[in-house]
């Protein structure tokens, strides 16, 4: 894969991964075929703000976890309002690591 569509690639969407990561996308993209790359241009990213936002504000109803596909905690969180809110603050400190781990999944099966 060309040299600037990598950058390009990682310099857009640098915000939903963790630096540490950006080292190991880089190597996959260039072992990645074109047809890869628009799979993964395709893909639907989540956002570590927005997802912080969303926990902070509907996080005792277990929305956070839902929408990264933490069904099992986001049940849990539903039924017992975040633990009585010790489970929604430790998620409000834990969320946006959660989300990036959560793309960098994503896109870990796509390559």
């Amino acid at each position: 894969m060309e040299k600037s569509k990598i950058d390009l690639y990682l310099t857009t969407n640098a915000k939903y991964f963790e630096p540490t990561a950006i080292p190991i996308i880089r190597q996959k993209l260039e072992n990645a075929t074109d047809d890869a790359l628009l799979t993964l241009q395709a893909t639907e990213l989540k956002d570590p703000t927005t997802m912080l936002l969303i926990s902070i504000f509907l996080g005792t109803l277990g929305v956070d976890r839902f929408m990264i596909g933490d069904t099992g905690i986001g049940i849990l969180k539903l039924l017992t309002g975040g633990l009585c809110g010790i489970l929604t603050i430790i998620d409000w400190f834990t969320i946006s690591k959660k989300t990036k781990q959560v793309n960098l999944s994503k896109i870990s099966m796509i390559m």
